[in-house]
């Protein structure tokens, strides 16, 4: 008797050769005893719409999104869960009651690992988000749920900032600054990076003046090294400084929960990534 295909997964994005999703995945599925694959596809933008219907027609069970489809994939579903709703931006794909569903994990899996894997409190603390691009729309409304005594929104062009806040409005205060102004500003708690700059190896011209001792510095992106942000961070005296590594296990974690009904460990997933 012939066993059944495995469930087909899989990560779209341009490009999208170095994701680590399907190691993450089949890690998940290892610890589970889930049948499943996980695969890579590379879409351009104008080919984003027909490989995710083609994929889901083919009977394939689920799909993650990363840059730079986030927005085209919320468009694209027809049921949107809370978050994704929330940040207007989507990264994993299902199909429920035979319609495409579009959710979004970014924020409640950085949140997780901010404060259940960095043990770090969002309450009463002054917190930086540098960047008001897609990257900080997944954070933006989760941090605001953490409370803090102010949330910033930096961005090298202040329009895009202002118009980020704008479609949070009524959750809570976002105060908004271009990057030129941020040496004007008394240091923050919690600085995070949201822009793209540590992708292209560019080092951070943020002012030292943002950082003391205390202060908690987390980049959004990740590698096998420490990333210019990180460094920077470092350099200029901030108490702790992290990759977004847990965000990516996290978020994941979600995605999978969603999928398979049931959310993996994500310490030995984690653990080996880093390591």
């Amino acid at each position: 008797m012939n066993s059944p295909e495995p469930d087909r997964y899989a990560v779209v994005g341009h490009p999208i050769r170095h994701s680590r999703s399907p190691l993450i995945h089949g890690m998940f599925a290892g610890q589970a005893g889930d049948r499943l694959t996980y695969d890579l596809i590379d879409a351009a933008p104008d080919e984003f719409e027909s490989v995710v219907r083609e994929f889901f027609e083919s009977g394939g069970k689920g799909l993650n999104v990363t840059v730079p489809h986030k927005r085209a994939a919320y468009r694209l579903s027809e049921h949107i869960g809370q978050e994704a709703a929330l940040a207007q931006a989507v990264n994993t794909l299902s199909i429920e009651h035979d319609s495409i569903r579009g959710d979004n994990t970014d924020g409640i899996g950085f949140m997780r690992d901010l404060t259940v894997n960095l043990k770090q409190s969002v309450a009463g603390r002054r917190v930086l988000i540098l960047g008001a691009g897609g990257a900080a729309r997944g954070i933006v409304g989760p941090l605001l749920g953490g409370e803090p005594s102010e949330l910033w929104l930096a961005n090298r062009t202040v329009e895009r900032a202002y118009d980020l806040r704008k479609e949070f409005l009524g959750l809570g205060e976002i105060i908004v600054s271009s990057f030129e102004d941020l040496g004007k500003l008394p240091p923050f708690s919690i600085v995070i990076n949201a822009t793209s700059a540590g992708l292209k190896g560019e080092q951070p011209a943020f002012p030292g003046t943002l950082l003391t001792p205390g202060s908690f510095c987390y980049d959004l992106a990740y590698g096998a090294d420490d990333t210019p942000f990180v460094a920077w961070a470092r350099a200029h005296g901030a108490g702790q400084a992290e990759q977004g590594w847990g965000m990516l296990v996290e978020q994941a974690a979600e995605s999978y929960l969603i999928w398979r009904g049931h959310r993996p460990d994500t310490s030995a997933v984690l653990a080996t990534l880093v390591n």
